[in-house]
Parts: C-alpha cells; structure tokens; sequence
C-alpha cells in the first residue's frame, strides 16, 4: 500500500542538526496520519507521498519548515518565589506566566488553544530565566526516515486527526501523558512542571 491522504505511517527516523550531530534517534517508530492532519511536518510528507514501505531517504528542513525561528520576545525572567522547589536548569513549565507573554504569543495561541512550554535555561538566588522558544527553535534539522508500515485509517483515526494512542507525538517530540500533579497557579494561566515533556509543535 502507498503513502496517500488517510492512510497510517509508520516511520523509523533519525534527527540530526546541519553538523550530522545526531538529537534524537528513538528504538520505536513514529506513527502519524497522513494527509494534511499536522501530524508532522509538511516537507516530510510531501517526500513520503506516494511511497512505500521500504523507502528511505534524507532530507533537511530550514527553521522556516520544522521549529520557527528563535524569538528573543519569548526569554523571560520571573522571581524565583513563583516558582516550586527544587528547582534546576532544564526543568519546564507549561502556561503563560503574566500578561505580556500572553500578548506577545496572543495570535500563536488563539490558533492551537495550547499553552507554551517555558524551559528554565539559568536559574540565580532571586530570579529565573524561562525560554519559550522550542528547544530546535533556530535550527536546520535533517531527517532519515524510512517507512515500516502504511495501513488505511479507520474512520474513527480520520475523525479525531490522529492515529489511535499518537495524538501528540509528532518528530524531536516524545508522547505527552498529560500529567499534571505538579500543577501551579500563576496569573495568566496554569504552569504544570514537566522535566521531560518539550512543547509540541508540527
């Protein structure tokens, strides 16, 4: 079967920076439904389309095509007091902490209704640096890929846009189980801490 609009995929994949450093080089395949349902990034299935299990290839996107540009308007600094203890450099918070953020990223979440995920990058006696930017944000990422398996979606995967158990999974990401135990409250919206979850993107 080949590769068309409503049909599952199953890719192995490798992702490495413009220098071959390999990121991310995960042991289980990616699954995501094809056809324009953002499952991944636009490039990687105009390069599948039409394919079938067995094809492998290499391909590069530009920051335009996989993670954006790096926004500096996205660095922020808070007091530490805001923010649970212990608390390191590499930790992330899901939410909008104050009111310029949320204006400066207004038109971003009105499109997907989904908080940022701000990543602490330097942490002082009294303040906290917080990154909103996607940790690949700037970066020209190439991808091998190479396809494991390609079946029809059911009608039930093409309703919810999303292969059954890979909702949030898409490249460089890993699947978000949506726990959110840790939650705190902070003016403008929920930070959850998550040590492990980036911000998906598509």
């Amino acid at each position: 079967m080949k590769i068309e609009k409503n049909t599952i995929v199953s890719l192995r994949y490798k992702l490495t920076d413009a220098q071959n450093n390999v990121i991310e080089e995960p042991d289980s395949p990616m699954v995501y439904l094809h056809g324009g349902y953002e499952g991944t990034f636009p490039k990687i299935e105009s390069l599948l389309d039409g394919h079938d299990i067995g094809y492998e290839a290499t391909i590069q996107l530009e920051p335009n095509e996989a993670f954006g540009d790096y926004d500096p308007d996205l660095l922020k600094i808070e007091p530490r007091t805001r923010f649970p203890e212990p608390l390191e450099v590499g930790m992330q918070f899901e939410g909008i902490p104050d009111a310029d953020v949320e204006n400066a990223i207004a038109e971003e979440t009105d499109a997907d209704d989904e908080p940022l995920i701000y990543t602490v990058t330097d942490v002082a006696d009294n303040q906290v640096v917080l990154d909103g930017n996607h940790p690949l944000a700037g970066m020209a990422l190439r991808f091998w890929v190479q396809v494991q398996d390609v079946r029809a979606a059911t009608d039930d995967e093409i309703e919810n846009r999303h292969p059954v158990g890979g909702e949030s999974f898409t490249f460089g990401m890993p699947n978000d189980d949506g726990d959110s135990a840790d939650e705190e409250e902070f003016p403008g919206g929920a930070l959850g801490s998550s040590s492990v979850n980036p911000r998906t993107l598509h």
